[in-house]
């Protein structure tokens, strides 16, 4: 095994890559949580990078290209193999930030990624995955797809998104798959049921994102919300009325916790995915540098026995008020689907 100055790294699923302990997500810099401000980004992910954080998460449809471009004005004048770029595809928007479902024909693929390919500065995508499952497309013709730019050199691995198990099975019987994206969190543990238990049987990472429940367990997030409707958050049902209350009621449960261990709880947060398994990469979706800062230092954070039990014992599995999305989201993702 070796290290990263965040402690040992973690491999991607049996064949993927191996990558620091913790990841930088990038979508906030770009799209949904409201305005951004690109400098700040940018020194964000410098700071990620020169703290050793290597696996960097975006999307072609986070801010219709502007992400990608953001990144690849970040890795400037840096070595493209410091940092394994992770691009989700095949999201449909329209010029008002709109959605219009999802594409992954593999002439589509072949398209996004060479859009792709030309934003990012670069000449291969080190994983590459659908954001969502399509369900006019066969995964095993997606994933025949991508073994294809696999074989051709334009894409190193292939991921997928928020998908469950039987869709997991089906398309790491085509080709192997490095890692699942999916929501893991504190209050968003679906995925210890079916999803999680086959990704080990498979020999499949997990990339975990929205750790900190879009920043809803970071343990700054305002009682009365944030007001701002351009920031998706607030159309969501954890982030609404009286599931607000209670969901940030098992925020102070935690604080308790943190307090005792020298933390703060968005880093007890982050240690506890961490504490999962070691096939499990956390994303943080810092925007700027002093959040970094505070998330990366989960990586030192120690959690015993008995921190374990008194954090499960606050919030328990299924604690949570409300659903990780509206019910036109939920629909999207096969991962949800029982």
């Amino acid at each position: 095994m070796t290290t990263s100055p965040l402690g040992p790294t973690r491999t991607l699923g049996s064949r993927g890559p191996a990558t620091a302990p913790i990841g930088l997500g990038l979508m906030g810099m770009s799209d949904l949580y409201g305005p951004a401000d690109d400098a700040e980004s940018v020194a964000t992910i410098h700071a990620a990078l020169d703290a050793g954080v290597t696996l960097l998460d975006t999307g072609d449809f986070y801010g219709m290209g502007h992400n990608e471009m953001l990144l690849r004005d970040a890795l400037r004048g840096r070595r493209r193999e410091d940092a394994l770029i992770s691009v989700k595809f095949g999201a449909l928007r329209d010029a008002r930030g709109g959605w219009n479902g999802v594409d992954t024909r593999p002439a589509a693929i072949k398209n996004f990624l060479a859009y792709s390919l030309r934003r990012l500065g670069t000449d291969y995508v080190d994983i590459y995955r659908p954001t969502r499952l399509d369900p006019t497309v066969p995964v095993e013709e997606t994933m025949g797809a991508l073994a294809g730019l696999v074989k051709q050199g334009l894409i190193r691995h292939i991921g997928l998104s928020e998908v469950g198990a039987e869709t997991l099975r089906r398309a790491n019987a085509v080709h192997p798959v490095s890692d699942l994206q999916i929501e893991y969190s504190l209050i968003s543990r679906g995925i210890e049921q079916d999803i999680l238990p086959t990704a080990r049987e498979l020999g499949i990472g997990i990339t975990a994102y929205g750790v900190l429940s879009r920043g809803l367990v970071s343990g700054h997030w305002p009682a009365a919300g944030t007001g701002n409707r351009r920031d998706f958050r607030a159309h969501l049902p954890r982030f609404s009325g009286e599931n607000l209350q209670r969901n940030l009621e098992l925020v102070e449960r935690l604080r308790g916790i943190a307090d005792r261990k020298g933390a703060t709880v968005a880093q007890l947060a982050i240690a506890w995915v961490l504490s999962r398994g070691e096939d499990i990469v956390p994303l943080v979706g810092a925007r700027r540098r002093d959040r970094l800062t505070e998330s990366l230092g989960a990586a030192d954070l120690v959690l015993s026995g008995e921190d374990l039990a008194a954090i499960e014992a606050a919030v328990p599995a299924g604690a949570a008020a409300g659903t990780r999305y509206d019910a036109g989201q939920m629909a999207w993702l096969d991962s949800e689907r029982r």
